[in-house]
């Protein structure tokens, strides 16, 4: 039997990425100390400022939630109900019953109250596809509810980056590359962003969020089927599986090499929106063209229902 490295007692934990044996609560320690060491290393806030952290009820957004109140920071929650039928059903009663839990406030807000139907109600209406609809829209309501915040967290881990990188490298998408790292700094009346779970692997959350006793919902979005981030991450899956270490490797010798792709980033301007103020690189930002194109499709529905019925 393995015995944890720190403390000499059986070991109830395996990092082989990192060739590091530990037991229940050497981990937990150990994980802490690795995210308030990122925290620190690429000063993404301190215990002063309000954060707000957005959750969707799965393991790495509550895990984040968890850990940051656990280490000092002013945190507060913040949770999308989507209108994806049982799927966020379930996501918005995991997100309750942390709260109820961790006594944590979370701020919770519905598609369907804002536009009248779910994501994919909506992607369906406007025959766009459903991750980018989403994606847009989730943007916009965090960063408009971040508005009293100083700094805005999400839970995107290793895996995550890694495929993200992956993407953007096999398709040479140098504006995002430019903007791939683990704090946005603020612009405009956009918050500062920050990931403090960047090297952290999806394992390791799961695993804290285990030994923890943080409930999250195990689905994925019923959306995500088929999406390149899930290829490209069985893909470095099977790279790690023969070369460890492969991920960390590739996502940190990236941030080294940042710059590179930063100095040929092209500078757009952003402009608030004649809307609703939200800067955009357009007159009227993608979340009020969505809104507008609803509330069009609706009218033209509503007109021909009508003239049918004459």
């Amino acid at each position: 039997m393995k015995k944890c490295r720190i403390c000499g007692k059986p070991a109830e934990v395996f990092l082989i990425s990192r060739n590091l044996a530990l037991c229940r609560r050497d981990f937990v320690e150990n994980f802490e100390k690795r995210v308030e060491k990122t925290i620190n290393k690429f000063r993404m806030a301190d215990r002063g400022e309000k954060i707000l952290v957005a959750v969707s009820g799965g393991k790495d957004s509550l895990a984040l939630l968890h850990v940051l109140k656990k280490l000092g920071y002013r945190v507060t929650g913040y949770h999308i109900n989507l209108g994806i039928g049982q799927y966020s059903h379930e996501s918005l009663k995991k997100v309750l019953d942390f709260q109820k839990k961790e006594g944590i406030e979370i701020i919770i807000e519905n598609v369907k109250e804002e536009f009248g139907m779910g994501i994919g109600e909506i992607s369906k209406l406007l025959r766009q596809p459903t991750c980018s609809i989403c994606g847009t829209i989730k943007r916009y309501m965090f960063n408009r509810t971040a508005g009293s915040f100083d700094v805005i967290a999400t839970g995107h881990n290793l895996d995550d980056e890694a495929a993200t990188l992956m993407g953007n490298v096999l398709n040479w998408q140098i504006e995002y590359l430019a903007r791939q790292y683990p704090v946005l700094e603020s612009k405009n009346n956009l918050k500062k962003k920050i990931k403090p779970f960047v090297f952290m692997s999806e394992y390791e959350t799961a695993t804290y969020a285990f030994l923890e006793d943080i409930d999250y919902i195990v689905e994925e979005c019923p959306y995500a089927t088929g999406a390149k981030s899930i290829f490209y991450k069985g893909i470095l899956n099977r790279v790690e599986d023969r070369m460890r270490g492969t991920k960390i490797h590739f996502l940190s010798g990236f941030f080294k090499q940042r710059g590179r792709f930063v100095s040929q980033e092209k500078r757009t301007e952003l402009k608030p929106c004649i809307k609703c103020g939200y800067m955009t690189t357009s007159n009227i930002c993608q979340f009020c063209r969505i809104k507008e194109k609803i509330n069009n499709k609706k009218g033209g529905n509503h007109e021909r229902n009508f003239l049918q019925n004459q």
